[in-house]
């Protein structure tokens, strides 16, 4: 029988995991293609032979996509990846179709990992709600308690060997050279590590998941972008943003989490409006009644506050959030506010290749995205940073910019750690559905 020919349009996470749960060893399908978007430079890879155990997969950039539908003759694209709006979802699918493809989306469980460890999966409605303060509140919650707690991360494979990505651990910052980490990796892993957790990644979430198993007595599945979980939860909680009201129903798969969520945390009660968190509570109650809702706090941790005060002030921030993810501001403007400092937009100081990303997303707030997908970004990241005209460099990502860029200014650290009534909330429930007693 003829094999049904696949792209996976994808953007180095969800679209490999999904290749190897799915596509892999199913007798129906040859995928011919990845294509790739979000992140620069990914699409210079292969799908190694190592891994598909057949032949190696190319890959491309997602704008050549309807050319390889047309020349390569495909019958279907899967969409793997997220953060995106509905509306967007269904132009890409009506260009797929216009191509002569069909388009399709992989159900959770047709990918899901089981577990023999109790899990949590927080996801969220979208990229920079506050899923990792979330994770790590819970992960402090369990250990009071005397649980064993390891993480697992969403897929961020960004190494041109892919080999090197299939399962990674995280114990200390020692091991981020030992995988070649870029800054978006390691704002992700850094605060685990912080805490003292183990926290780990990659892509086959198969290996993944047997070996966490062995050094945990509870596993948080701590998701990235607003993309569903990799592994079968046994509670699932969603995180949802009053700053950017109305997208727990209008981007995927965000809209999905929200659905499918047993709590709903609306999250950035301290600086959201009213009216938008009630939108949301409303929604809630509209499309997940079953699911408890929780109101927490997003409390700034600053370890240098005088020295933001009345000083013009640098702000660097969480890449994805600031990018793709649309959001205008982060936690470094709601320091500078409170501490009445004088934000300094870096447009005009920006080279190369963060030029180019404000070219491409042009609706950027005051805050510098931290983009650091490779050695070149990384310094013209640096180089970016000290050209700006500012007394005092912001730190505003969950890295930690010091180890990792050179600069010629002084530098003071902002994080977030969720409220103390969610966090109270959360070991309630915790300790309802039996994860502690």
């Amino acid at each position: 029988m003829k094999k049904i020919k696949v792209i996976i349009a994808g953007a180095a996470g969800r679209d490999f995991s999904n290749y190897l749960r799915y596509f892999k060893d199913n007798p129906l399908f040859e995928v011919v293609a990845f294509t790739q978007t979000q992140i620069p430079g990914i699409e210079k890879r292969v799908f190694p032979k190592k891994l598909t155990g057949k032949k190696e997969i190319p890959m491309y950039p997602e704008s050549k996509l309807i050319e390889l539908i047309k020349k390569i003759k495909v019958d279907y694209v899967y969409l793997s990846y997220s953060d995106l709006s509905n509306q967007f979802v269904h132009e890409f699918a009506s260009k797929v179709l216009a191509a002569g493809a069909n388009f399709s989306l992989l159900g959770s469980e047709e990918i899901y990992v089981k577990s023999k460890k109790p899990v949590i999966a927080v996801t969220a409605v979208r990229t920079g709600s506050g899923k990792s303060q979330t994770s790590r509140a819970l992960a402090e919650i369990l250990r009071k308690n005397g649980k064993k707690v390891v993480g697992i991360r969403h897929s961020m494979p960004y190494s041109k060997d892919l080999t090197k990505d299939v399962c990674q651990r995280f114990a200390s910052a020692k091991d981020f050279k030992k995988y070649n980490t870029t800054i978006e990796e390691e704002e992700e892993y850094q605060p685990w590590i912080d805490h003292g957790f183990v926290i780990y990644s990659g892509f086959d979430y198969k290996k993944i998941v047997k070996q966490a198993e062995k050094e945990a007595d509870v596993i948080i599945f701590d998701g990235g972008n607003n993309d569903l979980e990799f592994i079968k939860a046994d509670l699932k909680i969603v995180v949802a943003d009053p700053h950017r009201v109305g997208h727990e129903l209008t981007y995927y798969p965000g809209f999905v989490n929200f659905l499918t969520a047993d709590v709903i945390i609306i999250n950035k009660i301290d600086s959201a409006k009213k009216k938008d968190i009630e939108t949301i509570k409303k929604h809630a109650k509209q499309y997940n009644p079953r699911a408890k809702i929780v109101f927490a706090r997003s409390d700034l941790v600053i370890d240098k506050p005088e020295l933001i005060r009345n000083k013009s002030i640098l702000s660097i921030g969480d890449g994805p959030s600031l990018t793709h993810g649309g959001m205008k501001f982060g936690i470094g403007t709601l320091a500078i506010k409170k501490y009445k400092g004088r934000i300094i937009d870096p447009r005009k100081y920006t080279i190369g290749s963060i030029k180019e990303t404000y070219k491409k997303y042009p609706d950027i707030g005051k805050e510098l995205p931290a983009m650091g997908y490779g050695k070149k970004q990384i310094k013209d990241l640096e180089k970016t940073v000290n050209k700006v005209k500012c007394d005092i460099i912001l730190d505003a990502t969950p890295a930690n910019l010091k180890r990792i860029i050179k600069v010629n200014k002084p530098i003071v650290n902002v994080g977030y750690e969720l409220g103390k009534d969610a966090v109270n909330e959360l070991e309630m429930i915790l300790n309802k559905r039996k994860f502690i007693r």
